[in-house]
């Protein structure tokens, strides 16, 4: 009898080019089911995702959801439990991101970006560890972080926190056998990035390329496998040698 697949929710899943999209879709090969979150996708992603899924042999759930509403993390999650069943794994890929410095923050971006990249994902691991009923060792957390700041504070600052939630998850979740980590993949071009920027982040790079969304995926996806049990409570970086001294 074939073993049913386990399921995934990821977040921050909207657009044809993002790390989501491509852990998404790694972890539907790698033999997950997968439910995916996002907020105003592109036009026509969503279908075309899902088929793209459910080819790979992954039963999907989507949902077009606000982070910034404190209610929809745990409606989130109990609505992919409920049509799809219990969640094993739980991959935070969502941002918000509006640059912008101290002097020209306004409080309601810095209040926007805490409540979808800190409280969001507070409130996301709370849900998921809640419904949590695989078996102990085999349950999953993955965030996706940064540690850009200079001209970037609300980002840099919320993801900052998100840091240190997911490192409490990793101590305070042992008990359940699930481990926390976050990947912090450096800069990946998801369409963000000028030509001339390009040039200059790979040169400042050890492997003097950019990071694809396929390197974050194939963490990911070790963090998410069995071999990948022992790790927890690790901030990784996964840039290629990004700012090492060459």
């Amino acid at each position: 009898m074939t073993e049913p697949r386990p399921l995934v929710l990821i977040t921050g899943v909207g657009r044809r080019i993002s790390i989501g999209t491509e852990i998404a879709r790694q972890l539907a090969a790698d033999g997950w089911d997968i439910a995916f979150a996002n907020h105003s996708p592109e036009r026509g992603f969503v279908d075309e995702f899902t088929r793209e899924l459910q080819e790979l042999g992954a039963r999907t759930f989507t949902s077009e959801t606000d982070l910034a509403d404190p209610l929809v993390p745990e409606t989130l999650v109990q609505a992919v439990a409920d049509q799809v069943g219990p969640v094993r794994a739980l991959v935070a890929s969502h941002a918000e991101s509006v640059d912008s410095s101290i002097h020209d923050t306004s409080i309601e971006s810095f209040d926007r970006h805490f409540a979808i990249n800190t409280r969001a994902n507070w409130l996301l691991i709370k849900a998921f560890t809640q419904q949590y009923a695989s078996a102990p060792g085999l349950g999953r957390i993955v965030a996706l972080t940064s540690d850009h700041t200079t001209h970037n504070l609300p980002y840099g600052a919320s993801k900052g926190a998100l840091d240190r939630i997911v490192i409490a998850a990793a101590g305070e979740l042992g008990h359940l056998g699930i481990t926390a980590n976050l990947v912090n993949p450096g800069p990946v071009d998801t369409g963000w990035i000028s030509p001339e920027l390009a040039e200059t982040l790979s040169s400042e790079t050890a492997l003097g390329r950019l990071g694809t969304q396929r390197d974050a995926a194939n963490l990911v996806s070790f963090l998410l496998s069995e071999r990948g049990g022992w790790i927890n409570g690790q901030l990784l970086h996964s840039n290629g040698g990004f700012h090492l001294p060459v």
